[in-house]
């Protein structure tokens, strides 16, 4: 187990000294989202190495730094440290991790578990990095809102009513459809403002979507991305039934979207309940949404894990999708207990190593964290759990028994937990939440 993260030259240093029977998976971030991927190819016997950006000073040890993720120290993991974060300084990222496996003396399969990390990955495209996920031309092409409902449209794939505005035509990668003044008009109010590229848009906003209550207001946030070189879209406020979002969890192989492995997932609670984080997830037997999803995604010539995400639109009766996360996401470990080991399927399209599902068995994935912060505080919650399902998580016999996983809370791996516990009430914050 890897119980402290390394600064980049202490991780080169303690890799020297390794051996590997394998390829070992390169996971970033070593969070939440990669605290599950390296669990499932853990699970397989593969070795993993946790990469994410440094959280601050240099730690008590030499050659270790300050990380509030969760992965470490998770048993998963079999080494950690930090790289050049890649959104800083692309080439010194490349030069890191190609440090890293050159150190490690074989190659390794990389994991991007976060938009940044995956696209990052695909665009330095480092030396002894295989890459179990399509390159950055596809990935772009699917982030790309524009060219996804664009897709939808072709494919007749509903999704939310959409305008590519004119005001921020210069930066766009296709015609824009209205003006400010046609779109409101078009929309009404409130509307959403969405970039096409949303890693440019939540540098300069913060988020990678703002609901705009006027025109005034749209007006603004319009002039703002165009002052930024972002081409935003306006789209049409969904009036979303709450607990129906679904999204497709896949993996789907070069051969194509026939031999995809896939579950749907219905993201029954939310925390804050209308617009937070997925904090329960269940299986659920929705084909329309498979084969939808999987459409889009052979359409765009995707191959690699992703996470194509549906709202319930109330007015129009009917599954919209809004977007296609090409990387995994921090539900992951769901479809892995329901049978669609994801990551180790990825993994194994790209080395000697071997994987099938036994097929998938309806499951529930719960983040305690969110979820009693939501009982605690919401008095019009009602809490889904059953007494059995509260002592299977208490005892810890949700590991062999029952339908029910977890985010984070092992205790067979309890160290992420403990760890989440001590920096719960650290005055500061990870730069990321999944």
């Amino acid at each position: 187990m890897a119980d402290t993260f390394r600064s980049t030259e202490g991780l080169i240093d303690a890799l020297a000294d390794a051996e590997f029977d394998r390829p070992p998976a390169l996971v970033s971030n070593a969070h939440i989202t990669g605290l599950g991927v390296a669990r499932a190819l853990d699970a397989h016997g593969v070795p993993v190495i946790a990469l994410d950006r440094a959280g601050g000073d240099a730690g008590a040890d030499a050659g270790t730094v300050t990380h509030d993720g969760l992965a470490p120290p998770s048993d998963a993991v079999d080494f950690a440290g930090a790289v050049t974060y890649p959104l800083d300084d692309l080439d010194g990222f490349r030069e890191d991790v190609e440090a890293v496996v050159d150190a490690a003396g074989t190659e390794a399969v990389a994991f991007g578990c976060m938009d940044e990390w995956a696209l990052s990955y695909a665009e330095a495209d480092p030396d002894g990095v295989r890459l179990p996920f399509a390159g950055s031309e596809t990935l772009d092409a699917v982030l790309n809102k524009s060219a996804l409902y664009a897709t939808c449209e072709a494919l007749g794939v509903p999704y939310p009513e959409t305008y590519r505005l004119a005001e921020t035509a210069a930066a766009a990668t296709r015609e824009p459809d209205a003006t400010v003044d046609e779109a409101a008009d078009a929309l009404g109010f409130p509307l959403v403002v969405k970039p096409e590229l949303k890693r440019d848009f939540e540098e300069a906003f913060g988020t990678n979507v703002i609901e705009v209550a006027d025109r005034e207001e749209f007006a603004d946030v319009v002039a703002a991305a165009s002052e930024e070189g972002i081409a935003v879209m306006a789209q049409k406020r969904v009036d979303i039934a709450t607990g129906r979002d679904h999204s497709l969890a896949s993996y789907v192989p070069p051969s194509g979207r026939d031999d995809a492995l896939a579950v749907v997932g219905n993201a029954a609670v939310r925390y804050p309940r209308n617009f937070g984080t997925s904090c329960l997830v269940e299986t659920a037997d929705e084909p329309a949404i498979e084969e939808r999803a999987l459409a889009v995604l052979d359409d765009a010539g995707y191959h690699g894990i992703s996470e194509s995400e549906f709202v319930y639109d109330e007015a129009r009766d009917e599954f919209l999708l809004l977007d296609v996360n090409t990387r995994p996401w921090k539900w992951i470990s769901m479809p892995v207990a329901a049978g669609a080991n994801l990551p180790m399927a990825a993994y194994a399209a790209v080395t000697d190593a071997s994987y099938e599902s036994d097929g998938v068995e309806p499951t529930r994935w719960v983040y305690l964290r969110d979820y009693l912060s939501l009982l605690a505080g919401d008095d019009a919650f009602w809490d889904q759990l059953s007494a059995a399902d509260w002592r299977r998580l208490v005892s810890g016999a949700f590991e062999r028994e029952g339908d029910l996983t977890t985010g984070v809370y092992r205790p067979s791996d309890p160290s992420p937990a403990a760890k989440l516990f001590e920096t719960e009430f650290v005055d500061r914050e990870y730069y990321c939440s999944c």
